[in-house]
């Protein structure tokens, strides 16, 4: 039974992975659209959408998304394992702190290796498909970005606000 559920979980994580690179290869909300590109919440760093990329840099991100998926494919599956793992050693309200924080360690070191991986992928679209323009532009959108995290955390720790940071 927990194997035909890590089964249906890592085909699950597939499937979104490659939906949301088509969707990104796509652009914002697919054709003609508006949508979040990878700027949203859990997303890549920049912001694609508000990049306006051509159909020729739209086909160039899609390229090197194609060449990273094997790689985030697999920590995906990783990811999506240990988090069955942790609500399978929760299930009926069970908690064994040494297990919780030995899966709690594989995820953070997980966490860092995608973060790695999408930083790569940034870095590449970044650098090999974006102009001058659009990356004046991606940085001024990062600047943005910054400003509004340090503002929330100045709220948090001033505890005037406990809500999360509003999305672009």
């Amino acid at each position: 039974m927990k194997t035909k559920l890590m089964v249906v979980v890592s085909v699950m994580a597939l499937l979104l992975c490659s939906a949301s690179m088509i969707a990104y290869a796509q652009g914002p909300g697919g054709p003609g659209g508006k949508g979040h590109g990878w700027g949203g919440p859990g997303g890549m760093g920049l912001a694609l959408h508000e990049l306006n990329l051509t159909d020729t840099q739209k086909a160039q991100v899609k390229t090197i998304m194609q060449a990273n998926h094997a790689s985030m494919k697999a920590v995906m599956t990783q990811m999506e394992q240990n988090h069955a793992a942790i609500l399978a050693a929760t299930a009926n309200g069970a908690y064994d702190a040494a297990k919780i924080q030995t899966l709690a360690n594989q995820r953070a070191q997980l966490d860092a290796v995608m973060t790695v991986n999408r930083q790569s992928v940034e870095h590449q679209i970044y650098t090999q498909v974006l102009t001058a323009d659009q990356q004046a532009k991606a940085e001024q959108l990062r600047t943005q970005a910054i400003s509004r995290i340090n503002e929330h955390l100045q709220k948090m720790a001033s505890g005037t606000d406990t809500a999360a940071p509003p999305e672009n």
